[in-house]
């Protein structure tokens, strides 16, 4: 065996699942024991090119930094998440387990009870206050009001048809949380402005439909819209074409979304899943992981934030973004309160 590092991939099938074993490291037969990381995808898995991307990236930051190994698993299915979760549990090499998505919220609590000797941490966690959470457990949550407000505002500043709209995945509190601060941002600078709405689903499928989304994109274009800001994973995909095939503005989300249509992503609200994911296994390789609790990232964390660089700055007048830094402030600072409803 060569000195130095080295990569391995395993394709396994496991009831439906896709499951698969990435290594870091000089190829010794076998981990030792809770020394390496799992996660478990949200629907549309790797190559979403938002919210599961952004977790990977994560996983990825730690393998390069920090020098871990992980595992991974990409559920066929919704019925896969729990039997995914035990399938990484199960394993002795494994000490920590992400759950990436709202929906894992009571799949990886049940596992985390009957695991105790393994750290979770899920991502968008539905956090209840009333309902302790397991002290192997670390729920992380985003303020993602906050950060889709900013992009809402760069919405009201730069419609000329007075019309924007936003389309949402799977209609559910979280992704209502993006609606919410949006039309927030967009309302606080024009209040004249009208806000088009539209979901693409109620279950977890409607994360990964772009047709859907560029239907829904093309018909809140043809009401008037000229910009529409999208939190629909993989269905937002779809929005991004009826963009490009309309000569329209989309907002991206998640992950800088510019790549998807140049020229008619004015901006993303990014949302960075990658350094919570960094975080959480760093805590947790300096044996700082503090189970039973909730952690927040919002723009004062900088965990969301809002695209402005080389790409879309010719998009965007410098009066426009120092208008939105001031809103930043505003927020950062408490003068602003976004709402989550």
């Amino acid at each position: 065996m060569k000195k130095g590092f080295s990569v391995f991939l395993t394709v396994v099938l496991l009831s439906g699942a896709a499951f698969l074993f990435e290594s870091c490291g000089k190829g010794q037969p076998s981990a030792s024991p809770n020394s390496e990381v799992g996660l478990v995808f949200d629907v549309g898995g790797r190559g979403d090119k938002s919210f599961n991307d952004a977790a990977y990236q994560g996983l990825q930051m730690a393998k390069d930094s920090l020098g871990i190994k992980y595992q991974y698993i990409e559920p066929g299915g919704g019925s896969d998440r729990e039997s995914a979760l035990r399938q990484l549990a199960n394993q002795k090499s494994i000490g920590l387990i992400f759950g990436v998505g709202f929906i894992f919220t009571d799949d990886i609590t049940n596992v985390a009870k009957d695991f105790p000797d393994k750290k979770f941490a899920c991502i968008d966690y539905s956090y209840d206050p009333s309902k302790p959470l397991p002290p192997n457990l670390i729920a992380i949550e985003f303020r993602e009001e906050e950060g889709s407000f900013l992009v809402g505002a760069i919405a009201g500043l730069m419609t000329k048809t007075n019309t924007v709209g936003f389309i949402g995945g799977m209609e559910s509190p979280l992704i209502r949380k993006f609606q919410a601060g949006y039309e927030a941002g967009v309302k606080y600078v024009n209040p004249k402005a009208k806000i088009l709405v539209a979901y693409a689903g109620v279950t977890g499928e409607a994360f990964k439909n772009p047709a859907k989304g560029k239907e829904l994109a093309l018909s809140q274009y043809s009401q008037g819209a000229d910009i529409i800001y999208h939190a629909a994973g993989v269905t937002g995909l779809g929005v991004f074409e009826a963009a490009r095939e309309m000569k329209k503005y989309a907002i991206g989300v998640d992950l800088d979304q510019w790549n998807e249509a140049p020229g008619y992503v004015l901006t993303s609200m990014v949302k960075k899943g990658n350094v919570a994911v960094y975080d959480i296994i760093k805590q947790w390789k300096e044996n700082k992981f503090k189970g039973g609790t909730a952690e927040v990232f919002g723009l004062k964390d900088n965990g969301v934030d809002f695209v402005y660089d080389k790409n879309n700055q010719p998009l965007i007048p410098e009066s426009v973004y120092q208008k939105v830094e001031a809103l930043r402030l505003q927020i950062i600072n408490g003068q602003i309160k976004v709402p989550t409803q």
